[in-house]
């Protein structure tokens, strides 16, 4: 009765010894020292470089990818008047939900943006900034590339400054 037992247990373990080892890391690889302190130094420059513009008065064009709603998404236009959000509509010219937007909807929170990633240790993280005013141009961040559908790229184009 016992060697049923047996054999049936013998043949577990022989089967046990020839599976594959699947293993994640226990961390996903983090950006490396170097390259957080060379984003953090052109998040800095590029920060610096908008302010001294002192623009308070703008207008951009705003779209994000990403596994969200359609209307979570853009294109929409986003006006600044005084450093504060004024309008949000899409490209109709209606309002959109400010809630849906509303980390996105001045310069300085896309800075702000960036800065999280990098304090976060995003596994992947590109930047492009406008040469001329310093504002990014595209935001795309992985936070972890060990799960899918949590990153986000982001589109500012055709920034304007415009009149009061």
């Amino acid at each position: 009765m016992r060697l049923p037992i047996f054999i049936s247990a013998g043949l577990l373990l022989a089967l046990s010894l020839n599976a594959p080892v699947l293993s994640l890391p226990a961390n996903p690889a983090p950006q490396s020292a170097t390259i957080a302190n060379s984003q953090l130094k052109q998040l800095t420059a590029n920060r610096q470089l908008w302010k001294k513009q002192n623009i308070r008065n703008y207008r951009y064009t705003f779209s994000r990818s990403c596994f969200c709603a359609p209307k979570a998404s853009g294109p929409i236009s986003v006006t600044v008047r005084k450093g504060r959000t004024s309008y949000l509509t899409d490209a109709t010219g209606k309002p959109v939900e400010r809630e849906l937007f509303q980390q996105y909807d001045t310069v300085p929170k896309l800075f702000k943006i960036i800065e999280d990633a990098i304090a976060k240790k995003a596994s992947n993280l590109t930047v492009q900034y406008d040469p001329k005013l310093g504002y990014p141009t595209q935001i795309n961040i992985d936070y972890n590339s060990q799960i899918a559908d949590e990153e986000i790229y982001l589109t500012v184009e055709n920034l304007q400054k415009i009149k009061r």
